[in-house]
């Protein structure tokens, strides 16, 4: 409780140092991109449809990534974003555990797992997604517990989030619809830890 406490008084003092409002895109509404009034409009029409299939979901962001937690004990969420492009809108969870990562479809209706999992050894993944699994391990709080935050200072619920590692500077970045229609980018700095992972993590830049 006390980890969780330091949490979000370092996070609340952070945003009052970083506009925690700018506009986000989830996975699924990158589709369209500006260029022209048609693309502008396209554009438009996917993110109100995404908008649309998030607010009649039954399950919460953080419901899903309890669900997806469960299915390997001991794994922690790296990433999740909502997409309801797909015939049933799910959350896409990205959870890791060791040099694992699994990926999984969860339905946003019943909380049911949708097809089968993906995994990935580490040595499989890209450069990118591979650092922020390593510092994964350094963070000592939950990508959960930064989107109850979030949810908090944006005053809406969560669509999407993942931790970030940005030349080393860690963040969760939480993205959250605000107001029915507005998107709004939470970034959230956690106490990291110390020890041999932390050590390994900076000694191998």
């Amino acid at each position: 409780m006390l980890n969780k406490q330091r949490f979000a008084v370092i996070l609340l003092s952070l945003l009052a140092l970083v506009p925690p409002y700018a506009i986000a895109r989830s996975s699924a509404m990158q589709a369209a991109q500006e260029g022209g009034a048609e693309d502008e409009r396209i554009h438009q029409e996917t993110v109100n449809r995404e908008l649309e299939a998030f607010r009649a979901a039954q399950l919460s962001l953080r419901q899903a990534i309890g669900i997806a937690e469960k299915l390997h004990s001991g794994s922690r969420t790296a990433d999740i974003s909502f997409d309801g492009a797909s015939g049933s809108p799910v959350y896409r969870v990205k959870t890791v555990q060791h040099d694992r990562l699994w990926e999984h479809a969860i339905d946003a209706k019943t909380g049911n797992t949708i097809g089968t999992e993906a995994v990935s050894h580490l040595n499989d993944l890209n450069p990118d997604d591979r650092n922020n699994i390593i510092a994964l391990r350094t963070v000592r709080q939950e990508l959960s517990d930064a989107v109850v935050i979030a949810e908090q200072v944006a005053s809406g619920r969560a669509i999407g989030g993942s931790l970030m590692d940005d030349n080393g500077k860690l963040s969760f970045v939480i993205v959250v619809v605000s107001g029915g229609s507005d998107l709004k980018q939470v970034v959230l700095e956690p106490p990291q830890a110390s020890g041999p992972e932390a050590s390994r993590r900076h000694g191998s830049r």
